[in-house]
């Protein structure tokens, strides 16, 4: 199997950075905090969500955007926080959809 890339390491770190059990950082969030191109990062954060490294815990309203944007968090740190994920909102994100 192929070592991780730098972008999918920063990206990974970042996510563990930042997510707490109360709120967990955007793809916007992690691509600032990690300082990648956002295009990197939602190519690469996409194919994380679809291995399963990441996990969509919830979704928050932001500013920027008029749609709730997605909040990740690494599978691993979500047993450890005890973050609620719901299973259907899982299943739904992990589904591909188009990004205009």
């Amino acid at each position: 199997m192929r070592p991780a890339g730098e972008v999918r390491q920063v990206l990974l770190k970042a996510a563990e950075e930042l997510t707490t059990a109360d709120k967990s950082p955007t793809l916007l969030e992690m691509a600032c905090h990690a300082k990648v191109g956002f295009m990197d990062a939602r190519r690469t954060v996409s194919n994380m969500n679809r291995a399963r490294v990441l996990v969509v815990v919830r979704t928050r309203k932001v500013p920027y955007r008029n749609r709730p944007v997605a909040e990740y968090a690494p599978r691993q740190q979500i047993e450890a926080l005890r973050i609620q994920c719901t299973p259907l909102l899982e299943m739904f994100a992990s589904w591909a959809t188009p990004i205009v």
